[in-house]
């Protein structure tokens, strides 16, 4: 996945987009190993295992777990991956600005609850982090 990610980040470096992971990996090996896979973007350390505050909180039961929000918070896909992924993103970045995507080209989410998480929950503050 991470391959796949670091091209969607810096195919949308001017783009409204942020990509945030969430790791429940051993700490110290994901330290050393965010380098060697060049992963630029903000990666949180959630405890080392599903359980952690941010997994809980965002009923996380196993990795990898992806959510595409959209512009407002809202979220819009679920377990989505690789060109499913983008196409989501550039979806949600076409309706954001006006031009919605032919609809041969839209994602369409399987379930969208519409379900909004504020930014305050992706980060309880007394479990803050800094990023890895």
């Amino acid at each position: 996945m991470i391959p796949h990610e670091r091209t969607l980040v810096k195919r949308l470096q001017d783009q409204p987009f942020a990509l945030v992971g969430i790791n429940s990996d051993n700490e110290e090996r994901y330290r050393k190993e965010r380098v060697e896979m060049e992963v630029t973007w903000p990666s949180f350390f959630d405890g080392g295992a599903t359980g952690g505050p941010i997994a809980s909180q965002w009923g996380v039961t196993g990795w990898p777990t992806i959510y595409v929000l959209d512009h407002e918070g809202r979220i819009r896909f679920k377990g989505v991956r690789n060109e499913a992924m983008d196409r989501a993103v550039d979806t949600l970045l076409a309706e954001m600005k006006g031009a919605p995507l032919p609809e041969s080209e839209a994602a369409k989410p399987e379930k969208s609850t519409g379900e909004s998480i504020p930014a305050a929950r992706l980060i309880p503050p007394a479990k803050k982090k800094s990023g890895l």
